[in-house]
């Protein structure tokens, strides 16, 4: 088993990379940064992962508030995309099928044979991703997806930045360029835990979107934007998740504008237990909430952790699904000259 190491001895000091193992003939490094508050995170190019991030409490210990695995081979097949960057087009689209120009394309169907889901069969999810740019608080990997790649058309050059900021905030950028009209739309997929070894439902919730996209059978928009009032998905004012039976992996409408240079709130989860609170603050027109309902159990959590079904809840700022079949959702599509870009920010306190 390829192993990586600890967050003890023998890991990299902040802005460092040590190589971890390879795939598809590239290096796998495993990259260390420390922020100006004091937190602290990993970074595997494999994936362009988060593979752990910590932040201080009030009293200044640091907490770990992601999942993530201690050994590679779990990367390397993590079918639970843990802490992944999910691309060319997260998120699912209805049969893998979209028209772009009068050309019709056919894209992998790696979800029950029926639906493409996050990108394809590997995605950006399970490719070695290259360090752009590196030092003690953040990193820039890049990734050259070519013409075909998964059913895509169109070469895209995409980067992920993941910086430290004060105060107790991790901030993604996530921008790409294509020489073709090719659909984008990229997520990042941690599964966030404010308190280890505790359901996410007992999680206090608030979402600023006055809207969702309802979904069918097979959780594909039915194109449908829908008010969020008088159903399980209001969480306009803060609620827990187990105040409702209902399991989460829905599309939220985010309210205000999306597109600006810099990210507006969009929701905010507190701990029932410790009273800690992460922010989502995004760019991006949705979020998808998942509470883990299918995470994959595994014994290789950090830190010796088990975790499995709702052990960690993602907050993936996003287009909507199934934009490349919507016509009334929200533009999916990038051309040559253009550049797509995403800014979201997790914010602890």
């Amino acid at each position: 088993m390829n192993e990586i190491l600890s967050l003890a001895a023998g890991s990299p000091a902040p802005g460092e990379a040590r190589q971890v193992g390879e795939a598809d003939g590239v290096p796998i490094n495993d990259i260390a940064l420390a922020g100006p508050s004091g937190a602290r995170a990993r970074v595997l190019t494999f994936g362009a992962v988060l593979r752990d991030l910590e932040v201080p409490d009030a009293g200044g210990t640091l907490r770990r508030v992601v999942l993530g695995y201690d050994d590679l081979d779990s990367y390397l097949a993590n079918l639970s995309s843990v802490g992944a960057t999910c691309g060319r087009v997260a998120n699912r689209i209805r049969a893998g099928h979209f028209s772009l120009d009068g050309q019709e394309h056919q894209l992998g169907l790696n979800e029950r044979g029926v639906t493409h889901l996050h990108g394809g069969w590997r995605g950006f999810s399970r490719r070695a991703w290259e360090i752009g740019a590196l030092d003690a608080a953040s990193v820039t990997l890049t990734y050259r997806s070519g013409d075909g790649e998964e059913g895509y058309p169109g070469t895209l050059a995409a980067s992920c930045t993941y910086s430290l900021i004060a105060p107790g905030t991790l901030r993604v950028v996530m921008e790409a360029t294509t020489d073709a009209p090719t659909p984008v739309n990229l997520a990042h997929h941690s599964y966030f835990t404010l308190d280890p070894e505790t359901s996410v439902r007992e999680l206090e919730v608030e979402i600023a979107a006055a809207s969702y996209t309802p979904v069918d059978e097979l959780k594909i928009p039915t194109g449908e934007i829908a008010p969020v009032a008088g159903t399980a998905f209001d969480f306009r004012r803060p609620r827990r998740l187990d105040a409702d039976p209902a399991a989460y992996d829905m599309n939220f409408v985010l309210d205000g504008t999306a597109g600006g240079a810099e990210p507006r709130f969009a929701a905010r989860a507190r701990s029932s237990v410790t009273g800690r609170t992460m922010e989502v603050w995004t760019t991006e027109p949705g979020l998808q909430m998942y509470d883990g309902q299918y995470l994959v159990t595994t014994a290789h959590g950090l830190g010796g952790l088990t975790h499995g079904p709702h052990a960690g809840i993602c907050f993936e700022a996003q287009n909507f699904p199934d934009a490349v079949n919507q016509p009334g959702f929200p533009s999916p599509w990038l051309r040559p000259g253009e550049t797509y870009r995403q800014v979201t920010e997790y914010r602890f306190g």
